[in-house]
């Protein structure tokens, strides 16, 4: 856990591996996955803004090496230094579309689609093809039941884009998932390359 909903934030991280999730929470404790990050970005995002707290759960869901801060110390580095301030407001700016589409695609697109985005934006996070992705975590990036995924998952194994063993996933033709996914993954990402450069 790296940050609760609600409550003050000693410490922003910068992770070099493993995958975290921002989830929204309504007052009832129903949650919604909003935004991954991994080695390209950092959380709690309210962080950029010299705020110590939000709404949010964040928690890594695979784990993974990475630095800390104290908040005090960003907040001073984003007023002393104009080239991080920008460096992490473009962050901030994909994070948001990001959030946006992530929107989009759950309204829009089948879950089929959309379990090809969620393997998509993970592969771009993870050295390598194989991503240690569970049920439990491919359902909290969708937003939907464990048998959708498990339905979901056969959909893509049987088109020859994944292999999917317990706790894994090995990407086996990137190019047809990306094909596959359509307009559900791609407009996030390039804004990201435009901003930042290359997730990859």
């Amino acid at each position: 856990m790296l940050s609760e909903p609600d409550q003050p934030q000693e410490f922003s991280y910068f992770p070099e591996s493993g995958i975290g999730s921002i989830m929204a929470v309504s007052p009832s404790g129903e949650t919604a996955e909003v935004g991954i990050f991994g080695r390209e970005g950092m959380s709690p995002p309210n962080s950029l803004f010299e705020d110590d707290r939000a709404p949010f759960k964040v928690f890594m869901q695979v784990e993974g090496n990475g630095h800390k801060i104290r908040n005090e110390h960003l907040f001073a580095a984003l007023v002393s230094s104009r080239t991080m301030r920008k460096l992490l407001s473009r962050y901030a700016q994909a994070l948001f579309v990001q959030t946006a589409y992530t929107a989009l695609t759950n309204a829009t697109h089948h879950v089929d689609e959309r379990l090809a985005r969620s393997l998509l934006m993970v592969h771009d996070r993870t050295a390598g093809d194989r991503l240690s992705v569970t049920h439990d975590f491919l359902a909290g990036l969708l937003n939907v039941r464990r048998p959708s995924v498990t339905t979901a998952l056969h959909v893509l194994e049987g088109h020859r884009f994944i292999v999917a063993e317990r706790g894994q996933v090995t990407i086996r033709n990137r190019e047809a998932l990306q094909a596959f996914a359509g307009d559900a993954y791609g407009i996030a990402e390039r804004e990201f390359t435009r901003l930042i450069g290359s997730m990859r």
